[in-house]
């Protein structure tokens, strides 16, 4: 019974308050704009590394906080798309259901993107990928209770991180 468990355990306790603290700058920065309000932002944007290694190797004893059944498996993700005009341009609400909204299962978010994709074909750019990726990940914290997600096709495809960075509005801010 000894401690050499502990260096992990302490490592562990480090990467879990350093996401926490991500994810708590991030949820700041997207805010006071709420992943496409009309609002300007009150803050500057927040840049983030996200670290790809590997976490640490998982003992047996150490309790894991990610859902090993999907809860919300065979239930619809996305209730419907619509395709609609804006000042800009073309733009693709996309309506998630309750399960949508709720889900924290890991591999949904692409689950989800291929409902889209299976209602609205045209969808299939990387920018929009990103900006439903994004929504995905952040609208649903910052505001959960926004009708629908705008997608919009003439956006630029900045990539994943630099799309966060604008709020999931690459190109500017939604009209």
């Amino acid at each position: 019974m000894g401690h050499s468990n502990r260096p992990t355990r302490l490592s562990r306790r480090a990467d879990v308050a350093r996401q926490a603290r991500t994810t708590v700058l991030l949820c700041a920065a997207l805010l006071p704009t709420a992943c496409g309000s009309s609002s300007p932002a009150a803050v500057s944007p927040v840049t983030t590394t996200i670290s790809a290694t590997s976490p640490p190797a998982r003992t047996s004893a150490a309790p894991s906080n990610t859902p090993t059944v999907d809860p919300y498996a065979g239930q619809p993700l996305i209730d419907h798309t619509d395709w609609t005009d804006a000042v800009d341009g073309a733009r693709l609400l996309v309506y998630p259901t309750p399960a949508g909204r709720q889900t924290t299962f890991p591999g949904t978010d692409e689950r989800a993107w291929q409902e889209v994709l299976a209602q609205a074909p045209d969808a299939d750019t990387p920018g929009m990928r990103d900006q439903f990726i994004c929504h995905w990940t952040w609208a649903r914290l910052v505001e959960p209770d926004k009708p629908s997600w705008n997608l919009e096709p003439w956006r630029p495809a900045v990539g994943y991180q630099a799309t966060v960075e604008a709020r999931c509005n690459p190109g500017g801010p939604e009209r």
